[in-house]
């Protein structure tokens, strides 16, 4: 079973989650407010995912603006990124979908149709 990390009120989660339930995908939900992603996990997720680590980051999201991250992760080392991300789960870009051997960062309908319709 895969693990489907979102925020309840994000419009793209609660896509997503429709379209899990439609096309009969059983997942695990977190909310990634109330169950901040850990440091380890990120990490985890981060190498799974084969992406750069920025990617994992809410760029629209109002604290990463207030925070000035745009200006700042450039300067960051990942190990500091990874420590940020796992403060505060609006930091993180969502959704995220967690499988036994996979990762998917955000809602792409054709890229979730390709990994999880054929398992």
């Amino acid at each position: 079973m895969i693990t489907f990390i979102c925020y309840p009120r994000c419009t793209t989660c609660q896509k997503a989650q429709r379209w899990l339930d439609e096309n009969r995908i059983p997942y695990e939900r977190r909310d990634i407010k109330t169950d901040n992603p850990k440091f380890e996990e990120l990490a985890a997720w981060h190498q799974a995912s084969g992406l750069p680590l920025k990617k994992f980051f809410n760029t629209s999201g109002t604290l990463y603006q207030s925070m000035d991250l745009k200006n700042k992760l450039p300067g960051m080392r990942e190990e500091d990124m990874l420590r940020l991300l796992s403060t505060n789960g609006m930091l993180v870009k969502r959704p995220l979908v967690v499988g036994d051997e996979f990762m998917l960062v955000g809602f792409k309908e054709s890229e979730w149709e390709s990994r999880l319709k054929t398992k």
